[in-house]
């Protein structure tokens, strides 16, 4: 069994790093940063620029880098716009509302707002942003940090799209943030935190007190934290928070 899970921890790992695009598998990382950045030029030139007419065409690239470069990240039109202002590149905040609306309909980025019942606070909430696959993330990321919790939420968040769960992020009343505020089908609510590992203190801490608090404030929620590995045993966190691997959750674990 240890074998096994070992196994998966490794693919889950790997499918990360790669993707999910037939034609990555098996290529070099050269390769394969080529080939995606291909289908990502091709994504914009034919269902954006085209489609849409596009007029506008060095916005709209500025807005892909960034939104691809930040998997996960939080983003927001009035910010952008600015950052554009400052670099010479008129575009106001209509156009790149649209901008990312033909984005999202063209299936290359999604979007998932603040987890509220007020319209105004979802609006004054910046909107985080997931590509359309992991492997996208290395292509446009040029921090050089390691990109495996970004790619971990993104695969969370597909997963959950995939459920057809209405969803948000979840931010607490102390400005503390828990990745996902989920309503399912039949009503049941869960709070689930991604977290690559929990072995360092200091980020179990930041991650489980988010947490802790989103379930005092949603009571009905039960308390998820999703991982990258399935090392066991995972560390001590307050009762009634579940932990476990996030391809055993992906394979129809906690049902």
């Amino acid at each position: 069994m240890a074998r096994e899970r070992a196994f998966l921890d490794n693919q889950f790992a790997a499918y990360l790093e790669v993707g999910g695009f037939p034609e990555a598998q098996g290529m070099g990382v050269a390769d394969r940063r080529k080939l995606l950045q291909g289908y990502v030029d091709v994504v914009l030139l034919l269902d954006v620029i085209e489609r849409h007419g596009v007029g506008n065409a060095v916005a709209l690239r500025w807005m892909v880098r960034r939104l691809l470069g930040n998997a996960a990240g939080h983003f927001s039109i009035s910010k952008f716009a600015g950052d554009l202002k400052s670099q010479g590149i008129p575009a106001g905040r209509e156009v790149l509302y649209d901008f990312l609306e033909y984005l999202e309909d063209a299936f290359l980025v999604a979007s998932l707002p603040v987890a509220t019942d007020s319209e105004k606070r979802r609006q004054v909430n910046p909107r985080k942003v997931y590509p359309a696959d992991t492997g996208l993330i290395p292509v446009f990321d040029r921090s050089g940090k390691s990109n495996a919790g970004h790619a971990l939420e993104v695969a969370v968040f597909q997963e959950l799209q995939r459920r057809g769960c209405d969803m948000g992020y979840w931010k607490t009343a102390s400005g503390f943030e828990v990745d996902f505020a989920v309503r399912g089908d039949s009503g049941e609510r869960e709070l689930i935190q991604v977290c690559a590992s929990l072995d360092d203190p200091e980020t179990r801490e930041r991650e489980v007190r988010a947490l802790v608090e989103g379930c005092a404030e949603c009571p009905e929620a039960r308390g998820v934290i999703l991982t990258l590995e399935s090392r066991l045993p995972f560390p001590e966190v307050p009762q009634g928070i579940v932990v476990m691997p996030a391809w055993e959750w992906i394979l129809g674990g906690l049902g």
